[in-house]
């Protein structure tokens, strides 16, 4: 199921903060500090804007995907779980 790729994706970044591996990217982005992690939201939020408004499909997905490792990699990096942003969107939902 897809699910499945969402929760993989959570756990190789959780791994990589207690088990750094040596090139990682995501170590990089975990090392670096949320000023790293801002800057990279924000590229990939314009990234995605540039995309809807001009691109094709793919690009759209290709850049919703990059959006959405960087933001579990930003949970991570302050500790919240994904689970939790799960949590909060059931609570939204039906109102």
């Amino acid at each position: 199921m897809e699910t499945q790729i969402l929760e993989n994706l959570i756990f190789t970044v959780r791994d990589r903060k207690i088990n750094p591996v040596e090139g990682s990217y995501t170590c990089t982005l975990l090392n670096e500090g949320k000023n790293k992690l801002i800057k990279k939201i924000g590229e990939e939020t314009a990234e995605l804007i540039q995309a809807i408004s001009s691109e094709s499909d793919d690009r759209v997905i290709s850049e919703v995907s990059d959006l959405v490792y960087h933001l579990i990699v930003t949970l991570e990096s302050k500790n919240i779980k994904f689970e939790d942003v799960f949590i909060e969107l059931k609570r939204r939902f039906g109102k």
